[in-house]
């Protein structure tokens, strides 16, 4: 059932570290949200973040939320290990519920979570941010219009010299990101996946990963994951038998751009080809902040009834592809 349209929607956010504010702040600010509560173990987290919530009632404890009878909905900012687990105890609560990425660290962990999702009739939302980026939407255009052609091949580098972690790879820290990206736009699920990856600082824990993804289509997909690099990179590039386009999420402006390049069949000929490279131009993409979006996506669906663009269902086929993969890794070690 949606919620009363007239009834603000209540929200409260569990995880107030790295990512929790942000996330507060956003549903603090969409119409027609109330922000109810923010939790915390961490006492300085709460404190910090109650400061600019000063309305929100404040806890340590997730099950204070999962006990308030007038709380719609739970966002979940925790470590991911607790992901899966939280998300059953509220679905088992009779609540809807935000979780952020990736959904579970196993496969049988997010379908734990997406059965009781639907045992209780509510909403599951994966944050796959990337989905609700305004350029991947009109890049998502694009290959559907058919303007970029048959799809051949992806490519993508999440690079960075960045923090080292210790509970978590390469692959499931930055490649949940373009895992789900390249699911949405090809559109299938892989029937190949490699991964290579050493741990060259931190035993144990790959800081470079090299995924490469197979699918029934024919198209292909190569990933570059790596916290250990003198670039900063968030770039995709799809490679389309007429087009090619490439995703910059480091540029201020023009993050998408279109390639009028590729080989076309010389008329004089038989059987040869020539290169084409013709124009390049930046598709106009509106300037909104991906998480307001995904934010107000979820409170659309939590009122409309409407599946999310990212649900508990794609959120299950993201952590599959990822424990494939990590299974790679770890035969390939």
């Amino acid at each position: 059932m949606s919620a009363d349209a007239q009834a603000p929607v209540r929200v409260g956010v569990v995880g107030l570290g790295y990512w929790g504010p942000n996330l507060a702040r956003n549903f603090a600010a969409i119409a027609g949200c109330e922000l109810a509560w923010l939790c915390d173990a961490s006492q300085p987290a709460r404190e910090q973040c109650s400061s600019a919530h000063p309305t929100a009632r404040v806890s340590a404890d997730p099950q204070d939320l999962l006990d308030d009878p007038e709380l719609d909905a739970v966002v979940l900012a925790t470590p991911v290990p607790t992901h899966a687990g939280l998300a059953v105890a509220v679905a088992d609560a009779g609540k809807h519920c935000f979780v952020e990425k990736p959904l579970a660290r196993s496969a049988a962990d997010a379908q734990r979570a997406v059965d009781a999702a639907e045992r209780a009739g509510k909403i599951l939302m994966v944050g796959h941010l990337l989905e609700y980026h305004p350029a991947v939407h009109r890049l998502q255009e694009l290959l559907d219009g058919g303007e970029l052609g048959d799809l051949y091949y992806v490519y993508g580098n999440r690079l960075n010299l960045g923090k080292l972690r210790a509970d978590e790879n390469a692959l499931w820290s930055l490649g949940a990101h373009d895992v789900s990206v390249v699911l949405a736009l090809i559109g299938e699920e892989p029937v190949e996946c490699l991964a290579h990856g050493s741990s060259f600082v931190r035993e144990g824990v790959e800081d470079v990963v090299f995924c490469y993804l197979r699918f029934p289509s024919g198209a292909v997909a190569h990933l570059h994951l790596s916290w250990l690099d003198p670039h900063k990179e968030r770039r995709l590039t799809v490679v389309g038998s007429q087009r090619m386009a490439t995703f910059d999420d480091m540029q201020i402006e023009g993050k998408l751009t279109v390639y009028d390049k590729g080989f076309d069949e010389d008329a004089r000929s038989w059987g040869e080809y020539i290169a084409r490279s013709g124009d390049i131009y930046s598709p106009r993409v509106p300037n909104v902040e991906p998480l307001r979006l995904e934010c107000e996506h979820f409170l659309a669906c939590i009122r409309t009834g409407q599946t999310p663009r990212s649900d508990g269902h794609n959120g299950l086929r993201v952590v599959r592809v990822l424990e494939r993969l990590q299974r790679s890794l770890d035969e390939n070690a």
